[in-house]
């Protein structure tokens, strides 16, 4: 099969050039990025609403309903700053677990990955990427369609693949991985770098598909760069502290930052901050994002509580990224933070307000 062609202007992004210079200035440490987005006020394109995933299966893994239900969503949808209309390739909360093994749970709200390490550990054999696996081959074939089917519209978002010991915790469970690190950490050092080259493996053959005509793709967390691409994590450090993190976290993390050409690790909340100083230490990584643990429960990436956290990363010399920022703190966020190396997520009531905020903060940059 010819591999389609690259994504070069985007027809529903008008000023994209712009808004991609901004995203490549703001992983620099010497620019801004405003992501805000609003209810568009005549949809891009004249689509009838899909009708509803007959399964699971289709809901979650199915490349033609997947396509119909982000393109009608895609196209009432307004891009407003540096946003860009982007379509998300991803099922589950670390794609790349059932790449090496892991067995799907489908439900409405999400997708789980259910362990597939047992006892003893030992006996499992080395771990390598399935490129004969169901829901990798589904992903593939998703990606490639969205590409296709794009004609400048949208750039196209590789599942989100995750790495290091997230998926490890994945394969094995949490618990008994908590118990792995103390029992059996030669066993885990050893198999934290085979989910690190099947990861670059994985981003290879996805990255083959959904890289632009500027070099560049797209990851979760809307963040684009002119090169290879992510957002990396490790939200099981939330479960221990820094000895560990330099141990088990940092070596394979610090390979993955340097192969890629930008990266921002996702910071899971306040049980992860303990280990701020050893991700901040971490050379090649480029930025950090921050999820406050209590988004669910109404707090918001642009609350004052947050301040002292950006400006340090920013000291470091890291970029930073507030999502979930409320409308109304996008200006006193700028003005408690500055806007060089500072991404803010928000979204607008309307598109003339996306507008509006959109002019306003062109004075920060």
């Amino acid at each position: 099969m010819k591999p389609p062609d690259p994504i070069s202007d985007l027809i529903w992004k008008d000023d994209w050039a712009t808004a991609r210079q901004h995203h490549q200035d703001w992983w620099q440490r010497r620019g801004l990025v405003l992501w805000v987005t609003a209810p568009r006020d005549e949809p891009a394109a004249a689509l009838a609403a899909p009708a509803p995933a007959g399964s699971l299966e289709e809901r979650w893994y199915d490349p033609p309903w997947r396509l119909r239900q982000q393109e009608y969503a895609l196209s009432r949808c307004y891009f407003g700053g540096d946003a860009f209309p982007i379509f998300g390739a991803l099922s589950a909360a670390g794609d790349l677990a059932p790449y090496l093994g892991c067995p799907l749970r489908l439900s409405p709200e999400t997708v789980w990955c259910d362990p597939c390490i047992g006892e003893p550990p030992e006996r499992h054999p080395p771990i390598q990427l399935d490129r004969a696996n169901w829901a990798f081959r589904q992903h593939l074939e998703m990606v490639d369609l969205a590409v296709r089917e794009s004609h400048g519209r949208w750039l196209v978002m590789m599942p989100d693949l995750a790495e290091n010991l997230d998926i490890l915790a994945a394969m094995r469970g949490p618990q008994a991985l908590m118990t792995d690190l103390i029992d059996r950490p030669v066993w885990v050092e050893s198999r934290v770098a085979e989910i690190n080259a099947a990861y670059f493996e994985a981003f290879t053959a996805f990255g083959d598909l959904t890289r632009d005509a500027h070099g560049g793709n797209a990851f979760c967390f809307q963040v684009w760069g002119p090169g290879r691409t992510a957002k990396v994590q490790c939200d099981a450090c939330a479960m221990f502290g820094p000895t560990m993190f330099r141990r088990f976290v940092a070596p394979a993390l610090t390979q993955q930052c340097a192969w890629l050409d930008y990266s921002l690790f996702h910071l899971d909340g306040e049980d992860c901050l303990v280990n701020l100083d050893e991700l901040l230490a971490i050379e090649p990584l480029d930025a950090i994002e921050w999820t406050p643990r209590r988004l669910s429960v109404g707090d918001s990436g642009g609350h004052p509580r947050h301040w002292d956290l950006y400006r340090r990363i920013l000291a470091a010399g890291k970029a930073v990224q507030a999502i979930a920022v409320r409308f109304d703190e996008v200006i006193p966020l700028l003005d408690a933070c500055g806007g060089q190396g500072l991404y803010i997520s928000t979204s607008a009531p309307t598109e003339a307000q996306a507008r509006a905020l959109s002019e306003r903060v062109q004075a920060y940059r």
